[in-house]
């Protein structure tokens, strides 16, 4: 099981990007899709999340900025970010808990991660 982002790069403030994971291997379910950030010196830290009937959650540092969707038929989750800060600078972590041939229960899966680099 995979999960590949892609997406990151350099933008000024003000300026968006998309970034997109999609998982890909022996799934049988997936439930929530989610993206994370981290900088260095501080916990890796939820951005957004969806659930597997759409209902969404964010950070109050992103709300009404950045919008979390997902393909189901694609495997994939979205993470379209406007406005950014370079507040948002950071590694972008895509995971997702899902239900995997020949294991028991779900477990959550992590992609590597993407980064975004916001310039003032």
């Amino acid at each position: 099981v995979q999960l590949q982002a892609s997406g990151g790069g350099l933008v000024q403030a003000g300026g968006s990007l998309t970034l997109a994971c999609a998982a890909s291997g022996s799934i049988v379910g997936i439930k929530d899709m989610a993206w994370y950030r981290q900088v260095p010196g501080k916990l890796r830290e939820s951005v957004a999340a969806i659930s597997a009937g759409g209902a969404t959650q964010y950070a109050d540092s992103v709300k009404g900025r950045f919008t979390i969707s997902r393909d189901n038929a694609k495997n994939t989750v979205y993470l379209q970010m406007n406005s950014l800060e370079p507040e948002d600078t950071g590694v972008y972590y895509c995971s997702s808990v899902m239900i995997v041939r020949y294991v028991a229960g779900t477990q959550r899966y992590w992609g590597q991660g993407t980064q975004v680099t916001v310039s003032s």
